[in-house]
């Protein structure tokens, strides 16, 4: 990509949505095509609080798009360490996958236009939908998702964050504000509080929370890459917590539901 020439300040949502996604999320390739695609025009999403340009991505006949979010467009925050957000959109794609939960869209990072940054592959999503009204027709996968929120401790759960597919599916995006070491959940997934985590949710982190115990594993590699030594000892914690008492939380405060909700 030529820099300063592809990267368009104004979004403009019917580049995306009538033209063509090959490319499903649940695709094989789907990866392989995200990290070794050609990169074309992009355009800057309004309504983020980072730079978040959605992208046209091609390979060999075959056309998608991807959401791609540069460290250098990250706003600093005083509470997580700068320039690191779009790792932990990857590392959140990497702990869904480890778990084999798999509702993270396949994400990596790439360097493109405005430098290194994560880039999902973007999934569109059925209109208007959200948490609130998918929530009653998909109990398992927000359960499913509640509990992923408890343990990379997201900060930042909307209800515009997780959505049925058009191809199919519940999805949850935008995870840059994950796996703090101080509690930071926040989100609109209240819905289970205080309610027995399900025997298959604990058996995936249990599993997961073996190998992130011991060295050399492949979730201690794919994390500690991503992560602080500290951030990813504190999520073996996390899990380690709900294994112990495996009852979902109530919030603390009104301050544990994000705002605006959507």
């Amino acid at each position: 990509m030529e820099r300063g020439r592809l990267l368009h300040r104004a979004y403009s949502a019917e580049r995306v949505y009538p033209t063509r996604n090959d490319v499903r999320p649940t695709d094989p390739g789907a990866l392989d095509f995200l990290l070794t695609a050609d990169i074309g025009e992009g355009w800057l999403h309004p309504n983020a609080s980072n730079y978040t340009f959605v992208v046209h991505l091609t390979k060999d006949g075959a056309e998608s798009h991807a959401v791609y979010k540069p460290q250098a467009g990250e706003a600093p925050l005083w509470d997580f360490p700068s320039g690191t957000l779009y790792n932990r959109e990857v590392a959140a794609y990497e702990l869904s996958r480890l778990l084999g939960w798999n509702f993270v869209p396949p994400t990596a990072i790439r360097e493109a236009e405005l430098g290194v940054g994560s880039m999902q592959l973007y999934v569109a999503p059925m209109s208007d939908s959200h948490y609130f009204n998918l929530r009653e027709q998909y109990p398992a996968e927000a359960f499913r998702m509640a509990v992923f929120d408890l343990v990379s401790n997201n900060a930042d759960r909307k209800g515009g964050h997780c959505f049925l597919a058009q191809c199919g599916g519940v999805w949850g995006v935008d995870h840059g504000l994950t796996f703090n070491v101080d509690r930071k959940l926040r989100t609109v997934i209240w819905d289970f509080a205080g309610q027995p985590v399900p025997r298959p949710f604990l058996d995936d982190l249990a599993r997961v929370g073996a190998q992130l115990a011991g060295h050399g594993s492949e979730a201690c590699a794919t994390l500690s890459a991503l992560l602080a030594a500290e951030e990813v000892e504190v999520l073996r914690r996390r899990i380690a917590a709900v294994l112990d008492r495996p009852t979902m939380p109530e919030p603390y405060s009104r301050r544990d539901l994000p705002w605006p909700w959507i």
